[in-house]
């Protein structure tokens, strides 16, 4: 695999800077190599230019194509993402009605599909990561490979290597009063190719008993904006009292809005909520996993800050878990006990019911 933060890691976030500009990039793996164009960023010029006027197949990722009641073919019955064989000219508005699950209502007569064999499926796979790590639809108009040319290059070890967690180091420290202690220290921690930066609060003096943590995804809209429809305000705010009340713990604030799909495609799933959807099925019809976190970051964090036992605030076992599964060793799990509202009742419920969240 490429190591992390060589230049061919780098290849990977350029291409996730091209999809976002609307630009096509090829992605390469042991089979051969695609060339795609992000659905969401395109333009009837780009796609004109991208396809010569040629049908352009879709590629989305396997939960969409669930949704979208392909998985049925043979082509796309296994995990992973899946391509979908286009109409006779390339046509832009089709292609967003597919991606988009916003459009499943007005639109629900898309099809037939007909699923197609990938034939690099390595490089479809690292698409979809990079439209997740991009925060975008996870949409591709895709042909193969047209020669060289001048375009964006990676390949599927370079977007598997993007963002690892082991490139994190120590960007940064200073102290930070706060109002749950007046003697907190923040840690910010930077990775070479990711642009997010997470950071550390440490509450405290470390008095040799493990500390209680919390790992807190980012979420702008409860953390900033007081949102009710979640409980991440809340979750924060208690967290930090509790570490406080403790004698000493940290509070890792990792970027990863939205359980890791971004801010972007979590107003998309507010929006599905809206319809009736609940948050579990919201991010799978958008074509993303339910978790699409990556806690292995918080166990970096942790190895930087000489941390390598905790007692663990969280409602999530997964997170103990998965915490543990990145070599941390989780002492005891200490639940978050918060009053719910009327906006966020059924989204706690699902939390409870869908993905196992307890006190």
């Amino acid at each position: 695999m490429t190591s992390p933060g060589s230049s061919a890691a780098r290849s990977a976030a350029q291409a996730i800077d091209a999809i976002r500009r609307g630009w096509p990039i090829r992605i390469a793996d042991a089979h051969g190599a695609i060339d795609l164009l992000a659905v969401e960023t395109a333009t009837d010029a780009a796609l004109a230019d991208f396809s010569g006027n040629n049908a352009s197949d879709l590629l989305i990722s396997f939960e969409r194509a669930a949704t979208l009641k392909l998985v049925g073919q043979k082509a796309a019955a296994a995990p992973g993402p899946v391509l979908v064989a286009s109409a006779d000219a390339p046509d832009l508005s089709y292609a967003v009605a597919v991606a988009d699950p916003a459009r499943d209502l007005a639109y629900p007569m898309k099809g037939p599909f007909r699923a197609l064999n990938l034939s690099a499926p390595d490089a479809g796979r690292a698409a979809i990561d990079l439209a997740r790590h991009a925060g975008m639809l996870p949409a591709f108009f895709l042909r193969e490979t047209a020669g060289p040319r001048d375009i964006v290059t990676t390949d599927a070890a370079a977007v598997a290597a993007y963002a690892d967690p082991a490139s994190l180091q120590i960007a940064a420290r200073a102290r930070l009063p706060v109002a749950a202690c007046e003697t907190a220290e923040i840690v910010a921690f930077r990775s070479a190719d990711d642009p997010g930066e997470h950071v550390a609060l440490i509450v405290g003096t470390p008095d040799g008993r493990p500390p209680l943590v919390r790992l807190h995804s980012e979420c702008l809209t409860g953390d900033v904006l007081g949102s009710l429809k979640c409980d991440c305000g809340p979750q924060l705010h208690g967290a930090l009292e509790r570490i406080a009340d403790a004698g000493w713990g940290v509070l890792l604030y990792l970027r990863q809005e939205g359980r890791g799909i971004g801010l972007i495609n979590k107003l998309r799933a507010y929006e599905l909520q809206d319809q009736g959807f609940d948050t579990v099925d919201a991010n799978l019809r958008l074509g993303f996993p339910v978790e699409a976190r990556d806690f292995a970051i918080a166990a970096r964090m942790l190895e930087l800050l000489d941390i390598a036992a905790v007692r663990l605030l969280t409602n999530n076992p997964e997170k103990v878990a998965r915490l543990e599964a990145a070599g941390v060793s989780v002492t005891e799990r200490v639940p978050l006990a918060l009053a719910s509202n009327p906006h966020n009742h059924d989204y706690l419920a699902t939390k409870r019911d869908r993905t196992g969240h307890q006190l």
